[in-house]
């Protein structure tokens, strides 16, 4: 049997980090992070990383872990997440997955590789010169060709999956179909029990990200941004577009209405969280817990132990 752990999902501001760090108390556990933006550095408000206090002595891993010009991969979360989770295991204690970032948590569950990305190789860069030189609908073309089964699934204007298929076909030789049918076919790397969080009314959960949102602001998010930009971290890299950050970017470089952008993040938080469900309700296994509109957090941590005792864990 795959080794077990615990995993801790569902959409923003649903309080997935607070049941982390009980569960982590009563589990001899540890927290690795599964969120996307948690990763970088110096964007702590934006991204709601856990502070000092709420992690309550609980050590987090995969927290500022990257620099915010880096352009962080899934690929790259896996190593570095599964060397987190072994490491976990193998100390004795239980390793407590905690996030929304649904891609990065089936990727580590399922011990998915990826093809690696070799910046010395040139090769993206050739793509790239020759997407602005042919056209992008021109490789699309090519892609219909080499690996017709990816092509179908993108749009002729999506650069950046077509340009990764034809890398991946052009630095190892197998179609990008080719391997995620190979490693999808591999038994999962860890046995998880799934706990996933939300609000039963759909509007106590928007008002729930409304309020997370009006407290970053009140803490320095704009600030936070303004830092950012003013250490040269470009608006056009991977941690600039994330939610909260890309909006407040336009309003902070260009002296527009900070009031208007973080009306934006909460629009664009809410589509996102609606994403999240959807991807996280595929789980027919995982143990669903609805919230009220003013949750009983004794009452939840209570539940989520019986669940882990069904599982076999303490």
């Amino acid at each position: 049997m795959p080794p077990q752990i615990v995993i801790i999902c569902g959409p923003t501001a649903t309080g997935k980090t607070r049941l982390g760090v009980a569960l982590a108390h009563r589990l001899d556990g540890e927290v690795v992070s599964a969120d996307s933006m948690q990763i970088y550095r110096d964007m702590a408000i934006g991204t709601a990383r856990p502070t000092p206090e709420e992690m309550e002595g609980v050590p987090h891993h995969m927290l500022a872990v990257a620099d915010p010009t880096e352009n962080y991969s899934v690929a790259r979360y896996v190593q570095e997440a599964s060397a987190c989770v072994d490491d976990i295991l193998r100390r004795g204690k239980c390793p407590i997955l905690v996030g929304g970032t649904g891609l990065y948590i089936d990727a580590l569950r399922s011990g998915r590789t990826f093809s690696a990305f070799r910046p010395e190789s040139g090769q993206r860069d050739k793509l790239r010169e020759r997407a602005a030189q042919e056209g992008l609908p021109a490789l699309w073309k090519e892609l219909q060709t080499i690996d017709p089964e990816s092509a179908e699934k993108l749009h002729p204007n999506d650069e950046k999956r077509i340009l990764r298929a034809l890398e991946v076909w052009y630095e190892t030789g197998e179609t990008i179909s080719a391997h995620n049918r190979r490693t999808q076919a591999l038994p999962p790397r860890y046995e998880a029990a799934v706990i996933a969080l939300t609000y039963r009314d759909r509007a106590d959960l928007y008002a729930r990200i409304d309020q997370r949102v009006d407290q970053m602001m009140e803490r320095g998010l704009a600030r936070e941004v303004k830092a950012l930009l003013d250490a040269g971290v470009p608006r056009d890299c991977t941690a600039m577009q994330a939610i909260g950050y890309k909006e407040l970017a336009g309003a902070v470089a260009e002296g527009g209405n900070l009031q208007a952008a973080a009306e934006e993040v909460k629009l664009r938080s809410r589509q996102y969280a609606k994403r999240q469900l959807s991807w996280f309700r595929r789980d027919k296994e995982a143990h669903w817990i609805l919230l009220e509109k003013n949750p009983n957090f004794t009452a939840v941590v209570q539940d989520s132990t019986e669940f882990l005792r069904e599982k076999g864990l303490p």
